[in-house]
């Protein structure tokens, strides 16, 4: 399993020298579709807790309940190094579905999940529709900031 072991911000941008740019990009790209996401380190949950351990740049923060009755904090919107590709995730929904999976094969994605796509390269975006998905999420989060709750405990 791939893991980054930064444990700041600074150190996971430098964790993998060959994508930083790609990074960097997409912190750009995120800022200036929705700025009222500030950016922050996304620790992970440590071991031990309920909640998914992975460390990633998070944009906007929220907290849920988890099914043993302790909250999890998570990012609205995540970009987050994986071994051959970086992904980002987006955690709110429209219609009860995710806002992501609307986008599917509009973004330059390498792959498609249920709430994320990843990339190769930041150059392989079509970053106008990126964009698009940034802003969309950044308003519908500021419109409901319960809705990535309601999602992330599956109803």
């Amino acid at each position: 399993m791939f893991r980054v072991t930064a444990d700041t911000l600074q150190a996971y941008l430098d964790f993998d020298p060959a994508r930083k740019r790609d990074l960097i990009a997409s912190h750009k790209l995120v800022v200036s579709a929705a700025p009222a996401l500030k950016r922050h380190f996304h620790q992970g949950t440590p071991a031990g807790e309920a909640g998914m351990r992975m460390k990633m740049i998070g944009y906007g923060k929220f907290r849920y309940a988890i099914k043993s009755g302790k909250s999890a904090e998570w990012p609205v919107i995540g970009v987050a190094l994986q071994k051959n590709y970086i992904s980002v995730y987006v955690t709110v929904t429209r219609q009860g579905a995710p806002v992501v999976s609307r986008y599917a094969g509009k973004l330059g994605e390498l792959r498609m999940g249920g709430n994320n796509f990843s990339f190769g390269r930041f150059d392989d975006l079509k970053q106008d529709a990126v964009s698009t998905l940034f802003a969309e999420a950044a308003g519908i989060f500021k419109a409901d900031p319960e809705n990535p709750v309601r999602y992330m405990q599956g109803s």
